[in-house]
């Protein structure tokens, strides 16, 4: 497994459990650098000093907080480093609430929490309590100079550390209207939809189409391959009945789905 990017230990009560973060995703994006177009060369990137007019080295460059306009408080990485927060190298379990309860919107990051050798013990303690009783513990985390809120859930035999959002991040916006007069018909067609296309979770059935279309782009270019241009799909026309393009989806739908065995009758 990888180096995990931060290290403490997860306090439960009195027992204290030595564990390591890792992150759950690893990034697929096709990435680009930036080429000169004449030389083909990779343009580099330079910290620029106005008032100097060169180029600056790392060691001298510095963090400012600007407290009014051109005005700074400069923070070396001591400053930072030494700032009294409980949470940085400890995750301290306050509570325990119903994981559902917790509204999507202030799930920020995943991280596989995984124990120590000498945190495995406790750390199986944990992840079983949270299985049985069928919660998520809430905490807080300090890392990269930010004080989360977390979220610890057992998932899969493993406990997955959760970063939130607080609520004063949360963008608060004017619900959407919906006060609308529907007709029966509709509803009940839209339901009739819902309950077709209705089916488990199998993230394995998605892929990123865009991604391997501009890598085979990108691979037929370097092997010097006409591309095939995509037509631009034809533009239907609208459909003004809510009710038909309902009932026509249901058709649809009714069609690409595999029928399911008929169950055999009890004796």
């Amino acid at each position: 497994m990888a180096r995990p990017i931060w290290k403490g230990a997860v306090s439960f009560g009195m027992v204290s459990i030595p564990v390591g973060l890792y992150p759950t995703v690893s990034e697929k994006d096709v990435r680009f650098h930036q080429i000169h177009r004449e030389c083909g060369s990779r343009i580099k990137l330079q910290k620029w000093c106005p008032v100097h007019e060169r180029a600056l080295s790392p060691d001298e460059i510095v963090k400012g907080y600007e407290i009014s306009k051109g005005r700074y408080v400069l923070m070396e990485e001591e400053d930072l480093e030494n700032v009294p927060v409980p949470s940085k190298h400890t995750v301290s379990v306050d509570g325990f609430v119903d994981a559902s309860e917790v509204d999507p919107v202030y799930f920020d990051s995943a991280y596989y929490l995984e124990p120590e050798e000498t945190g495995r013990r406790p750390y199986a303690l944990l992840l079983k309590a949270l299985q049985s009783k069928k919660v998520a513990a809430i905490a807080k985390i300090a890392m990269r100079q930010k004080e989360s809120l977390c979220l610890l859930r057992a998932t899969e035999g493993r406990i997955v550390l959760e970063t939130l959002h607080y609520p004063d991040e949360i963008r608060k916006l004017e619900p959407a209207k919906t006060d609308f007069d529907l007709d029966e018909r509709e509803l009940k067609m839209a339901e009739s939809l819902v309950d077709l296309l209705r089916e488990e979770f199998q993230p394995e059935k998605y892929k990123d189409e865009v991604r391997d279309a501009i890598l085979e782009r990108i691979e037929a270019k370097a092997h010097g391959e006409s591309i095939a241009e995509q037509p631009e799909p034809k533009q239907t026309a609208q459909v003004i009945d809510l009710f038909e393009a309902l009932k026509r989806s249901v058709e649809a739908a009714k069609k690409e789905r595999p029928e399911e065995p008929k169950r055999k009758k009890a004796a």
